[in-house]
């Protein structure tokens, strides 16, 4: 992983993401998209696997659905980006090579 990728997923995943983490899932993909992917599909299933929403009458009230919101929302505009590492995802962008041949002679 060169350091394009890993300041992409710092800047999709947060700074406090530990860098060893996510040039190990980085090698087990072989897309940063992927690793970040997986990474909010993580932090959506932490939040989901607790109670969304707590109160405690008179004293506090704790609600993470507005979380789990946001991450799906980023889920979804990350799916709709490109990563540093993939290709071009227009075909103008891409270059093709035609073989040449010289005409015969009369």
């Amino acid at each position: 992983m060169n350091s394009d990728v890993l300041r992409w997923l710092q800047a999709q995943l947060g700074p406090g993401i530990d860098a060893e983490d996510l040039a190990t899932r980085y090698e087990r993909l072989r897309s940063a998209k992927a690793v970040a992917l997986e990474v909010l599909h993580e932090r959506v299933a932490a939040l989901v696997a607790e109670p969304l929403k707590v109160t405690v009458n008179g004293v506090a009230t704790i609600d993470n659905s507005a979380n789990v919101a946001a991450l799906e929302r980023q889920l979804a505009q990350l799916n709709a980006a490109s990563a540093p590492d993939e290709a071009p995802a227009d075909p103008s962008d891409l270059l093709t090579a035609i073989p040449m041949r010289t005409r015969p002679r009369r």
